[in-house]
């Protein structure tokens, strides 16, 4: 097998909402379906990732403040992890506070060569937004 693309499905609980905080992460709605619409998609460059409002999946937010470290809990959110790698990490975690988004962990330099930052959906998906620390030498 070699798929062409794969897209995440997310399981939200407000369609709409949820278009809106991705527009807030710098993302684009790119099509919604049904009256009113429960299922659509949102991408960003070649990405795209599929919201469902209220099935295919799981979701749940923790009462966690952190998703990572010494405080943090990586089990307490239900939702669903996904790894983005983008070109500056530190310029999407100012972007996101400036929109307001629940930052979980601040941009980190890791033994594993990835500096990484976490953002957290309202319903508890977590965006782990890494760069690779080796790309910088």
């Amino acid at each position: 097998m070699k798929p062409r693309a794969l897209n995440p499905i997310l399981n939200v609980s407000n369609f709409q909402q949820s278009i809106e905080w991705f527009k807030k992460l710098g993302w684009e709605e790119s099509w919604r379906w049904g009256d009113p619409p429960r299922f659509g998609a949102v991408c960003a460059g070649q990405c795209e990732i599929f919201l469902c409002q209220d099935a295919q999946g799981g979701r749940g937010r923790g009462r966690n403040a952190k998703t990572f470290g010494r405080d943090g809990d990586e089990t307490a959110d239900k939702g669903v992890w996904i790894s983005m790698w983008v070109d500056d990490v530190d310029d999407v975690y100012h972007h996101c506070l400036a929109e307001g988004l629940d930052v979980t962990w601040p941009p980190t330099n890791h033994p594993w060569n990835a500096r990484e930052m976490h953002v957290r959906h309202p319903d508890g998906h977590v965006f782990r937004i890494s760069k690779s620390l080796e790309e910088e030498t």
